[in-house]
C-alpha cells in the first residue's frame, strides 16, 4: 500500500467529514429558499458556520464561507488593501502573493521566520499598511511569530491578514486573540472535502464581495453555497484537534533522525507534521518522482505549482542557494501509520543509492 506523506497538499478525508458531506448531499433544498427543504439546508449550513467559529475563535456571523483558502485570502486582501500599501512575507503562499500583487516583500531570517526588525522598519517608512502573514509555512512548516508581528502592526496602525490554511487543526489557533482583521482556512487541509473554506473576520469589518451574486453570505460572497463540502468542513473542524501533535511530531522526528539529511527551518518552531529535507545534488522533481516509484508520496513546493517543480522561492528566501531546488516536503497526515519513518527511510535510502552515480562526487551525503 502506498505511503501518503503529502498532507500539506491535502489531508485524507476524515470519516466524520465524509458522513456529514453525504448527509448534506441528500438534502434537496437551496439554503436561500424559505420553504421547509430550504430551511433544512440552511440549518446544515449555519451549523457548519458555527462549528468553524467555535473551533477557531470567532463569531458565527463573522465567518464567510468560501470555495477554499485561495478565495478566502483573495477576498480579504482585496477589501483590506484599499487605501493601503501591502506588505507580505517573502515565504508567503503563491495564492497570497498573487492576490497582493505589487506588495512590498518582508524578508525572513535564515530559519524561515519573519524578520520582525525588517517589519518594524517597513511599517515606519510609509503610509497605512496591510500586512499579510501566513501562520505556518506550507513547505517547511515554520511557524511565524504572529503575536509579535500583530503587536508591531498595532503600534504602527497597520491591519493584518492571516493565512492559517496550514496551521488550522495542527497547532492551537485562536483568531479572536490574534490581533488580526481576518484569517483564512481551508477545509481539505483539515481533512474535509475539497471545495470549501472560510474567512474569519473581526467583528464589524465590512467586505466588498469579489463575487456579487444573489446576496448570499450577508452580501459578502455571492453564489449558492457548496453545502456538502461546507458540511464536511464543519465536521472536520470539530475533530481536527492539535492533540495529535505529539504523535505526529514523534514520527517527523523519527524520519529526520533516520536519515540525517539537512532540514530547512530545523531551528525554528515548526508544524508537528512537516519536515523539509534537503537532498544535495538531486533535483527536487527527480526525488519526488523516484520516491513515487517506490510507493511514497511526497512533494516539492506548493501543490498549486504541480507540474512545474523548480527552485523553491521559499527556500531561496531563506538563503539556501542551489539547495533551494534540491529539497522535498514530507508532511504526515492525521492517519499516518506508526511505521511511516521506517518505510520512508527505506524508500529514501533506495532512491539515494540508485541516484548516487548521477551527482558529483561528494555531493550526495551518506544516510543512516
Amino acid at each position: 500500500m502506498p505511503l501518503y506523506l503529502d498532507a500539506n497538499a491535502t489531508e485524507p478525508l476524515r470519516p466524520e467529514a465524509r458522513e456529514a458531506a453525504l448527509v448534506a448531499m441528500e438534502l434537496l433544498g437551496n439554503p436561500s429558499s424559505v420553504h421547509a427543504e430550504g430551511r433544512a439546508a440552511r440549518r446544515v449550513l449555519e451549523e457548519a458556520r458555527a462549528r468553524v467559529a467555535a473551533r477557531f475563535g470567532g463569531a458565527a456571523r463573522d465567518v464567510v464561507l468560501t470555495s477554499g483558502g485561495t478565495e478566502a485570502n483573495a477576498l480579504a486582501i482585496a477589501s483590506l488593501r484599499r487605501g493601503r500599501r501591502v506588505l507580505a512575507g517573502a515565504t508567503e503562499h503563491p495564492a497570497v502573493l498573487r492576490a497582493a500583487e505589487g506588495a512590498g516583500v518582508l524578508p525572513v531570517l535564515a530559519d524561515g521566520t519573519l524578520d520582525l526588525a525588517a517589519l518594524d522598519r517597513a511599517l515606519g517608512e510609509g503610509g497605512p499598511a496591510l500586512v499579510c502573514l501566513m501562520v505556518a509555512n506550507n513547505e517547511t512548516g515554520v511557524i511565524h511569530p504572529v503575536a509579535e508581528a500583530a503587536a508591531l502592526c498595532r503600534r504602527h496602525g497597520a491591519l493584518m491578514h492571516l493565512d492559517a490554511v496550514q496551521a488550522a487543526g495542527r497547532i492551537p489557533l485562536a483568531f479572536s486573540g490574534s490581533g488580526a482583521e481576518s484569517m483564512a482556512i481551508s477545509g481539505h487541509k483539515l481533512g474535509g472535502p475539497k471545495g470549501a473554506g472560510a474567512l474569519l473576520l473581526r467583528p464589524g469589518l465590512e467586505l466588498q464581495p469579489l463575487i456579487a451574486g444573489g446576496g448570499q453570505e450577508r452580501g459578502r460572497r455571492g453564489g449558492t453555497e457548496a453545502l456538502p463540502a461546507i458540511a464536511g468542513l464543519g465536521a472536520a473542524a470539530m475533530v481536527a484537534e492539535p492533540t495529535a501533535a505529539l504523535r505526529l511530531a514523534a514520527l517527523r522526528d523519527g524520519i529526520e533522525a533516520a536519515l540525517g539529511l539537512p532540514v530547512a527551518g530545523e531551528g525554528a518552531p515548526r508544524l508537528p507534521n512537516t519536515t523539509c529535507l534537503v537532498l544535495p545534488g538531486i533535483p527536487a522533481e527527480t526525488a519526488v518522482i523516484a520516491l513515487d516509484l517506490e510507493g511514497v508520496r511526497v512533494s516539492a513546493g506548493a501543490a498549486c505549482s504541480s507540474g512545474k517543480v523548480s527552485r523553491s522561492p521559499v527556500l531561496a528566501a531563506m538563503g539556501l542557494g542551489e539547495e533551494a531546488g534540491q529539497a522535498i516536503r514530507v508532511s504526515l497526515p492525521w492517519n499516518a501509520p506508526d511505521d511511516a519513518p521506517a518505510r520512508f527511510a527505506a524508500a529514501c535510502r533506495a532512491v539515494l543509492e540508485r541516484l548516487r552515480g548521477r551527482v558529483p562526487n561528494g555531493a550526495l551525503p551518506a544516510v543512516g
